[in-house]
């Protein structure tokens, strides 16, 4: 059988990761702006003449190389890695739809993302477009009731302890069933991308920034409840 012809964003992965960069370090190097690599990585976007040019350019680089494809790695040695995943290690991603907790965030290069997330988006017109990425995933819904959404199946309402698994490059979206307020979801994502991580994280800030034109914010979340500050009523109240 013959191998699939690869793609220009299976190239650029390709010759990031034998350089060793992260995408916003491509990015700089390269003179591109970072939402568009990372789209041209997944696919959904391709670069004209003049951006190769100049990329092979920047990178000092003859326009074949751009396009050569990576020797066969040999076997990968056992590493014996191992984190402990707690939520007030994680790193937190708030969306307009999502609360998402990114758990071993102190595993570089992981092929497998472990992620909590908290649903409030409640119907698909208020989620918005679906979404798409590399690889795969597999959902289990800890708390209430989740409707799924994808490009090619009619939607699907999961109860409390079931779960579904798909292909991430399909368009997708999770949102609170019928009468449930929040849905609580353990998710696992995967991909031979090892940098499937920042590559999430970038496409949380580019889609829904440009979506809803709100900035998605990026933290680690406190260990300890944050304080109430009671407001001050204006003089003559």
């Amino acid at each position: 059988m013959t191998a699939p012809h690869p793609t220009i964003g299976g190239l650029l992965r390709s010759l990031r990761a034998r350089k060793g960069w992260t995408l916003k370090q491509m990015s700089e190097h390269a003179g591109i702006p970072l939402s568009t690599l990372s789209k041209v990585e997944h696919d959904r976007l391709t670069l004209t003449y003049d951006k190769l040019l100049q990329l092979s350019q920047r990178l000092n680089l003859r326009m074949s190389e751009l396009f050569a494809e990576q020797a066969e790695a040999p076997e990968p040695a056992v590493t014996a890695r191992r984190s402990i995943g707690r939520i007030d290690d994680a790193i937190r991603v708030t969306t307009p739809n999502y609360d998402y907790y990114y758990l071993c965030p102190e595993l570089r290069r992981k092929r497998m993302i472990p992620v909590l997330t908290r649903v409030r988006a409640k119907s698909i017109e208020e989620f918005g477009e679906l979404v798409h990425h590399s690889g795969e995933e597999y959902i289990h819904v800890l708390e209430g009731r989740m409707e799924v959404h994808t490009e090619f199946y009619d939607p699907i309402v999961l109860e409390t302890g079931e779960s579904v698994y798909i292909d991430s490059n399909m368009g997708h979206a999770y949102i609170a069933a019928e009468g449930c307020d929040e849905v609580l979801l353990l998710g696992v994502c995967s991909s031979a991308d090892e940098q499937l991580m920042e590559s999430l994280l970038t496409l949380h800030g580019d889609e829904n920034a440009a979506r809803q034109g709100k900035a998605t914010r990026l933290e680690a979340p406190p260990a300890k409840p944050a304080r109430r500050v009671a407001k001050k009523k204006p003089a003559g109240k």
